[in-house]
């Protein structure tokens, strides 16, 4: 009785996806002994869990040096910052 229950709470849709995606999830699929509708849902369940995609996305940002200021230009002043490079690249100011 339960599985009836679960399949009367589905929603069947349609979905556009990248072949190579698919041939990789059928692989999983029947690797698992399961379908590629459930694969599919288990994957998107977990992406769906509060805080999944936010935790994935965090990253360390890893600096060196002991800080401070890292250059003497103004990098406020962006026509400051194109002239220094114009006279490094080309050696002659404008």
């Amino acid at each position: 009785m339960h599985r009836c229950l679960s399949i009367l709470t589905r929603t069947r849709t349609t979905i556009t996806i990248d072949d190579e995606i698919l041939k990789q999830l059928k692989a999983r699929a029947a690797a698992e002994g399961t379908t590629v509708s459930r694969v599919i849902e288990d994957l998107v369940r977990r992406a769906a869990r509060p805080g999944a995609i936010a935790a994935e996305s965090r990253f360390e940002l890893v600096t060196f040096g002991k800080g401070g200021r890292w250059t003497s230009l103004n990098t406020d002043r962006i026509s400051a910052l194109l002239e220094h490079d114009d006279v490094a690249r080309f050696g002659r100011r404008g």
